[in-house]
């Protein structure tokens, strides 16, 4: 099977001066992984272990200190292959006054898109996250979850081939949280490759084919989808684990 994303001896330290000291913190250290076309991959691990840093390097939002990351076998800073992601943060941010449909309309026209088809995109992907009752409602109105919906819409608003979604549950309440599942599984029934992270580790166990265990900054474990399929909570006894004999602070 293609492989969409190829992630080869990522590492990324931060340096730091301060008043004549220079110390160096780790990132994410020597990653090596792959997302194969087609999957739902996750990326799982406690607070601080590199799970948003090895994002933000995927998008080129960072720099590697070393190291290298291919899209379709190509460079990650391509245009053309940035045209193909689709992004959600954690807690994205929107101009509050604005209406859900102007923020995406400002969203499209950075990205070039057509007029008429950024029209006709916002009306399918605002039905498509549940919020086309609130189109023209402006978001200071709205609740984290309802920016978070918003978030996603503007991920999917070029209809891109490959989605990377840091924390999409983030916010939401069990409703959100389920419609949120059913969207993903919808998407990657559509073909599109997911990759994304997340605390939820049922989330993670309900929709990935595969999942990657980071633990300070570097991969400690892959695993597959057989390995917790017909087993609920396994994947929870196969994190805390692998965290143990990886020696983390729990």
């Amino acid at each position: 099977m293609d492989s969409v994303l190829q992630v080869q001896n990522l590492t990324k330290r931060y340096t730091r001066s301060h008043l004549g000291r220079t110390t160096v913190s780790r990132g994410v250290d020597d990653l090596t992984f792959s997302v194969r076309q087609g999957e739902v991959f996750g990326l799982l691990g406690l607070n601080g272990s590199g799970k948003t840093t090895t994002l933000k390097l995927i998008l080129g939002l960072l720099f590697p200190t070393s190291g290298e990351v291919k899209l379709w076998g190509g460079p990650a800073q391509s245009g053309e292959v940035r045209k193909r992601i689709g992004y959600l943060p954690e807690v994205p941010y929107f101009y509050r006054n604005l209406t859900p449909v102007e923020v995406l309309r400002l969203y499209g026209t950075l990205s070039q898109m057509d007029a008429a088809l950024v029209t006709s995109r916002t009306a399918e992907v605002l039905k498509l996250v549940k919020m086309d009752h609130a189109a023209k409602k402006p978001m200071r109105e709205f609740s984290k979850g309802m920016l978070q919906r918003i978030g996603l819409a503007q991920a999917l608003l070029h209809d891109p081939d490959f989605l990377v979604l840091d924390e999409p549950v983030t916010g939401l309440d069990p409703l959100g949280i389920r419609q949120s599942r059913e969207l993903v599984t919808e998407l990657n029934k559509r073909g599109k490759t997911i990759l994304f992270s997340s605390h939820s580790i049922s989330e993670l166990e309900r929709l990935a084919h595969r999942v990657a265990i980071l633990s300070d900054g570097k991969l400690v474990r892959l695993i597959e989808e057989s390995d917790w399929r017909d087993h609920p909570g396994r994947l929870e006894e196969i994190f805390i684990d692998t965290l143990q004999k990886s020696g983390a602070a729990l």
